[in-house]
């Protein structure tokens, strides 16, 4: 095949650029400057025109799904490169070559200025975050949320887009537990306002109507933008710009017309939208990381109560059994269960970067894990989103953040064997005995039960709360990640006396589609097998 000559506007750029394969196409890995944030990365081709508009594009979607290849489009779009140039360049790997690279990314902000007016009248950024529903398990899904919520927030972060993509491929012709999973957990990360800036990039397009892709969008029940058939509106990508080109060209000329197509379809989408701003977004993603470390702080100190009334009732078996010894002496020792806590070191996961920096903020007074996992932006517990004007909201004492520490350890909770001495008056089992004057020891841990209790209760109603303000400002507020509480929380509020609220949570409840009940299953599967 003859090569073209090369033009000057790509010289420049393949002077400074890696060479991958000598083609056709002849594919270049473009050099970025690269700056890390926390647990987040961006890379920057060009120099920032303060006097040009910018398009920021969020990509999200499942693992292996193509998003990778949807990038590097962009970046040949903007940059002015067509077919006949048998050049490609890449700012990020191609996930087909290595799934290596792409196993282990977290989420990264990609800035393409320089080449403004070349094909697009605006500079991009796009933001690249790691796929959906992959054989890492459920937490790393979780983890995306939180890896988004640390860039909304962070000083050299991002407080607006223009378009959310939901990258499909067009082989997901069915509706499936695994897709709903994947739908589901994107639909719950945005505010109500994005919903007209969600649009499909579908593909490993053959250039059709993605007639069972659209069937299978509008089943799981995406909130997302439709045109005037009412449809989703998507665009159609193939996938195969930088494959050799010394077979099949004219295959693959026409696989870049459908891409091409697509592509320009997709800008002039970008060119006419305004920004959104991320404010709804943010506080959807707060609300949601806030729901978990309640549920988690309530679930381990439902198991510390327990554990303390079993370590009360230990000690009261044991005094009535030497109910002799206790009327010859003030001293009786007995073996109980003693509940205590200790620092456990937090296990690597062994994905993505954000381990170097994952850390659970825990309160050094009450002992208790307030946030974890996805703590990590910064080590000032300041800054962590359970923390709000200045204290804790999920902590037993809601203490201030000076008593809260971001380290890698976590508390947990434990018993141990211990023989215990006990002051007691004689004959204190006795009818006649006042119940005020029994040991004080006794007392304290009656105290410390009805403590634990109230705190239970109000731990239920602050994550009663969160639900609420869900269904207020999310996209979807009926999700997975709210589903997963449910039980949990309705369970509790009937043991408190509560069934107006339980009631309204059963109502919530009752409004599963069939796309989140088969999403819910997937994730309790996913759940249970990495156990």
């Amino acid at each position: 095949m003859h090569r073209r000559y090369i033009s000057s506007q790509f010289k420049n750029i393949i002077s400074k650029s890696l060479l991958i394969e000598p083609g056709p196409p002849a594919v270049y890995q473009l050099q970025t400057k690269n700056e890390d944030f926390g647990p987040l990365t961006k890379m920057t081709l060009g120099k920032k025109n303060l006097n040009k508009a910018n398009r920021t594009v969020l990509l999200v979607g499942e693992t292996g799904a193509g998003k990778s290849t949807i990038i590097n489009s962009l970046v040949n779009h903007a940059m002015g490169v067509n077919y006949e140039d048998e050049l490609w360049f890449q700012i990020v790997k191609d996930e087909r070559r290595d799934q290596t690279e792409s196993q282990t990314s977290d989420v990264v902000v990609y800035e393409i200025f320089g080449f403004e007016d070349q094909t697009l009248p605006f500079s991009l950024t796009i933001i690249d975050t790691p796929g959906f529903g992959d054989t890492r398990g459920i937490e790393k899904d979780i983890i995306v949320s939180q890896r988004l919520f640390d860039l909304f927030r962070s000083d050299e972060g991002i407080n607006e887009i223009h378009a959310v993509g939901l990258v499909v491929k067009s082989t997901d012709n069915r509706v499936n537990d695994r897709l709903s999973y994947v739908f589901n957990s994107v639909m719950s990360l945005f505010g109500k306002n994005l919903e007209k800036s969600i649009v499909a990039l579908i593909t490993h397009s053959d250039g059709r109507a993605p007639k069972n892709v659209l069937q299978a969008l509008e089943a799981t029940h995406i909130k997302c933008a439709k045109n005037e058939r009412n449809q989703p509106i998507c665009f159609l990508f193939d996938n195969s710009q930088a494959e050799d080109r010394s077979e099949d060209e004219d295959f693959l000329k026409a696989a870049d017309e459908i891409s091409k197509k697509g592509m320009k379809a997709f800008t002039d989408f970008l060119e006419r939208k305004s920004p959104q701003r991320l404010i709804s977004t943010m506080d959807v993603l707060s609300e949601r990381i806030s729901l978990t470390s309640c549920i988690q702080n309530l679930q381990e100190r439902i198991l510390l109560s327990e554990q303390k009334e079993r370590e009360l009732k230990q000690t009261l078996d044991a005094l009535k059994k030497q109910e002799d010894e206790m009327n010859k002496s003030h001293v009786v020792t007995v073996d109980v269960d003693v509940v205590y806590k200790e620092k456990e070191p937090l296990a690597s996961k062994g994905f993505f970067r954000r381990n170097l920096f994952e850390k659970a903020m825990v309160c050094t007074i009450c002992e208790e894990n307030c946030h974890y996992p996805g703590c990590t932006l910064s080590r000032n517990p300041q800054r962590c989103e359970v923390i709000r004007n200045g204290h804790c909201t999920v902590c037993s004492g809601k203490c201030p953040a000076s008593a809260h520490v971001k380290e890698r350890w976590r508390y947990v909770t434990k018993t141990k064997k211990v023989k215990k001495t006990i002051e007691v008056q004689k004959k204190m089992l006795g009818e006649k005995v006042d119940p005020t004057t029994r040991d004080a020891t006794l007392n304290r841990f009656y105290k410390q039960i009805d403590e634990l209790k109230a705190e239970k209760v109000r731990l239920v109603l602050e994550s009663y709360q969160h639900v609420m303000k869900l269904e207020d400002i999310a996209l979807k507020a009926d999700s997975v990640s709210t589903f997963v509480h449910m039980d949990f929380l309705i369970e509790k509020l009937k043991e408190t006396g509560d069934t107006k609220k339980a009631g309204i949570l059963e109502e919530i409840r009752s409004r599963m589609d069939a796309g989140t009940k088969l999403a819910l299953d997937y994730m309790w599967a996913k759940t249970i097998g990495a156990e």
